[in-house]
């Protein structure tokens, strides 16, 4: 569901009482976070309780499980995700008593008043990126206040808020929410059509990046990552335009002074150099900021080390796009080693799947082993003529190495493939991350 940004978004000062709904989304409880350490009174709802939703209580808000109409009475503003309908009772109930309605990018951006703001954006590796500028500018002693679309490893949160007058926010282009942030300067990791049910065409996705840079403030800077074609075309035309355009490349990693990483792959590195230029750019000592760069540990779902059993190792990640597929396999191969690669990935979206269904099978073929689960609806109505079968027979190897399985079975066809010295990676933006804990399960049980 779009809800309209206002005009004018307000300060968070002018909101009142806030509810979420969708407490426990990546976007809304960082959002929720943010509030609560500004000293809003906040109240939210999920459809399911989650240690997410523990730590907000914890810090003072009033979360419900499911959803009802009475639980926006009292409140003066309601902020509701993309994932939510009109027909949610919530929803609707604040449409009817003329509440404020929200949707998450102008609430986030009610936070940003008076502070320096780096967005970062990029179809690949926003959230990496973000986090590694976080980390840098902590080291540096900046102290930001920072949203992210996971948790930090290291803080085993998505948000916080800082006194150093910069916020460091992730800026995600599906639904358009990049282009209310009042960006100060900006990161752009990649220009890669994505999200196309909302764009409708990659020009159009592309023309979307081109607005977002035009609005930075014309003081402040632009950082591309040029070893993406569409990121470097965009640098040309900011930079033709009087723009201050910084420019990084994987190529370039004597930058980052022989820091050790905490993955290997070209990404990655392109991930830290963008965010050591930021850094620089905001005028931070290089020494600091690649100190914090090399004490980052990793930010949940992104090559997010999950255990070990039965001499097997398991990761998860959250890539769901054939380049992110690509690239996470690029560094799984590297961290399996002399091991095989067995790999479970859950097509996101069926407008996505349409598109990109074989550049997803093809992609995967840097695996040994590859175990494709059914599609993840998500926000859309299913589609009979798209299945995750687009994707599994289009995965370049023989037969028998390629399988299909519901979520159910997923863990077990992973076991049946994987043996000791391998690397199991789970693959997708959905609930194919609950695969890997079950992996290591059975296969625990399995030594016993």
């Amino acid at each position: 569901m779009r809800v309209p940004v206002p005009e004018q978004v307000p300060d968070v000062t002018e909101l009142g009482r806030v509810h979420l709904v969708g407490i426990g989304g990546a976007g809304l409880s960082g959002i929720a976070r943010l509030m609560l350490g500004r000293g809003v009174t906040v109240s939210g709802s999920d459809g399911s309780d989650s240690p997410t939703l523990q730590a907000l209580r914890d810090l003072g808000a009033t979360v419900h499980l499911g959803h009802a109409a009475e639980q926006v009475h009292g409140a003066d503003t309601v902020v509701v995700s993309t994932a939510i309908s009109e027909t949610n009772p919530e929803h609707a109930e604040a449409t009817r008593l003329g509440l404020r309605v929200l949707p998450r990018s102008a609430a986030l951006a009610s936070l940003m008043g008076g502070q320096r703001v780096v967005a970062v954006a990029g179809t690949h590796g926003k959230t990496t990126t973000t986090s590694l500028l976080t980390v840098a500018l902590q080291a540096a002693g900046a102290d930001p206040t920072y949203a992210i679309g996971g948790d930090l490893a290291a803080t085993g949160t998505n948000a916080a808020v800082g006194s150093g007058g910069v916020f460091v926010a992730e800026a995600d282009e599906s639904d358009g929410a990049f282009l209310v942030y009042p960006a100060h300067a900006a990161i752009v990791t990649n220009v890669d059509a994505d999200h196309l049910d909302q764009w409708g065409t990659p020009e159009a996705y592309a023309a979307a990046f081109d607005e977002f840079a035009d609005g930075v403030d014309p003081d402040g800077f632009l950082v591309c990552c040029v070893d993406d074609p569409g990121a470097a075309a965009l640098a040309e035309r900011q930079r033709a335009a009087g723009r201050h355009v910084v420019t990084v490349s994987a190529a370039d990693d004597g930058a980052l002074g022989g820091a050790r990483l905490w993955a290997p792959g070209d990404h990655y590195r392109a991930d830290a150099l963008a965010a050591l230029a930021a850094g620089e750019a905001l005028g931070l000592p290089r020494a600091d900021l690649v100190r914090g760069i090399a004490s980052y540990t990793g930010t949940r779902r992104r090559m997010e080390p999950k255990g070990e059993a039965g001499g097997v190792r398991v990761y998860d990640s959250y890539a769901h796009h054939p380049t992110e597929i690509d690239g996470d396999l690029q560094s799984a191969r590297a961290l399996a080693g002399d091991g095989r690669l067995v790999v479970a990935f859950q097509p996101h979206l069926v407008s996505r799947t349409r598109i990109f269904g074989e550049a997803m099978g093809r992609a995967l073929g840097a695996a040994d082993e590859v175990v494709v689960l059914d599609l993840y609806l998500a926000r859309e109505e299913p589609d009979p003529a798209v299945t995750s079968a687009l994707v599994a027979d289009a995965v370049p190897l023989a037969p028998e190495r390629v399988g299909r399985a519901a979520l159910e079975g997923a863990a077990a066809a992973l076991v049946d493939r994987a043996r000791p010295g391998d690397l199991v990676l789970t693959l997708g933006a959905g609930t194919v991350t609950t695969v890997g804990p079950q992996v290591l399960a059975l296969l625990g049980a399995g030594d016993g």
